[in-house]
């Protein structure tokens, strides 16, 4: 390859070039306005909230398919306290939901 060819090759063959692709959904327009208004308080526009949700969720379910490792686990937890806030309920409370739960269930026969 000569000069400008060359050039074109390794531009478009290397990582720094990314193509855009458009996505189309759907959403009715309280569900859309819903999604502009949290995207502003975030600061995003809606389509990088958008992008943003998706690899979110992109990562959870990759996240569900490998805990193979501690460093996978580690990963997950991490992913969990930056999506999560507050504090975890006391196991007692967790207790409590549990056997609320079972008290409330079908009966052995």
């Amino acid at each position: 390859m000569r000069g400008r060819a060359r050039r074109v090759f390794n531009m478009c063959t290397s990582d720094e070039v990314r193509m855009s692709e458009r996505v189309h959904i759907l959403l009715d327009a309280a569900e859309k306005e819903r999604f502009r208004q949290v995207a502003a308080r975030e600061g995003k526009s809606l389509s990088e909230w958008l992008r943003d949700a998706a690899r979110e969720r992109l990562a959870a379910v990759q996240a569900k398919e490998s805990l193979d490792s501690i460093g996978a686990l580690e990963a997950f937890f991490t992913a969990c306290d930056e999506r999560e806030s507050g504090d975890e309920p006391a196991w007692e409370a967790h207790r409590e939901v549990i056997e609320r739960s079972i008290r409330s269930g079908s009966r052995v026969t």
